[in-house]
């Protein structure tokens, strides 16, 4: 995989480059990983232009083969989060979902785990907010068919003339429908969110990239309460989600405060602190 390099692009401001990196860093918790303190200190570096991302890269690279922690995952993924996003390129359709995949999680996915392609099995994912149950993901034969068709539906939807609101729950209600599709083994949800910010800048919005950055766990839940089965869904996690993305909304976005108020309270606190 050979990068880019336009996080080096002189014109990114400090503050434009310490945003990526937070995003980076904070996607990760979606698998409740953590980067490590090396990895933030390579990044630091480059944020100030001590480092080119070219530089940060083969460093964490050598790192990592010399040192035995379990970052790896979290410290190579956030670096390439960072890459994809700090190029404007663009497509929308279903293979830039594989290309995002192929580059996020190249040399990191376990055995059996299709890289960039979509998963040839069924699945399940035991969630503590739905107690032990799972979202029901489309079956790995109609995944290809599911996503031509998600995306014509998207592609067909008139943005033109509609009000903020209107365009945010368009925009969320795709990205749901895509998420619960699951089109990969493992890595779905950072695939999808680096999607969806690539997108939103395409159309022109303005992203708040802070609940990626520090609400990315509550995203997650937030997707899973969406698309749970009737009796578990609570859309409204996602919908404010959403509303402090893009237009401005100042919901608390509290992961524990889901948990309690969908599960109970100790019932609740318990699940959030496993």
């Amino acid at each position: 995989m050979t990068p880019t390099y336009e996080i080096d692009n002189p014109n990114l401001s400090y503050q434009a480059k310490l945003d990526l990196w937070e995003t980076g860093f904070g996607l990760q918790k979606v698998d409740n990983l953590e980067p490590s303190a090396y990895m933030r200190e390579l990044a630091q570096e480059q944020i100030e232009g001590k480092l080119t991302y070219e530089e940060v890269y083969s460093q964490i690279t050598t790192y990592h083969k010399n040192v035995d922690i379990d970052t790896r995952e979290a410290d190579i993924v956030a670096l390439r989060i960072v890459e994809l996003l700090s190029s404007p390129a663009f497509k929308f359709a279903p293979t830039t979902l594989k290309g995002i995949h192929r580059e996020l999680f190249f040399g990191l996915l376990p055995q059996g785990v299709p890289l960039g392609e979509y998963r040839p099995y069924n699945i399940r994912k035991e969630e503590p907010i739905l107690r032990g149950d799972s979202v029901i993901y489309d079956d790995y034969r109609t995944v290809a068919d599911s996503l031509v068709y998600d995306f014509n539906q998207e592609a067909s939807f008139q943005y033109r003339g509609k009000s903020p609101e209107e365009l945010v729950t368009q925009v969320k209600k795709f990205i749901s429908g895509i998420w619960q599709i699951h089109p990969f083994g493992e890595g779905n949800t950072r695939t999808v969110t680096v999607f969806l910010i690539k997108y939103l800048r395409s159309m022109g919005f303005e992203v708040d990239n802070e609940p990626f950055k520090n609400h990315s766990k509550y995203f997650r839940d937030a997707l899973v309460l969406d698309n749970a089965k009737l009796m578990y869904q609570r859309p409204e996690y996602l919908d404010r989600f959403f509303e402090n993305l893009l237009l401005g909304g100042q919901h608390q976005l509290s992961s524990s405060r889901m948990y309690q108020a969908v599960l109970g309270d100790k019932e609740g606190e318990a699940s959030f602190l496993e």
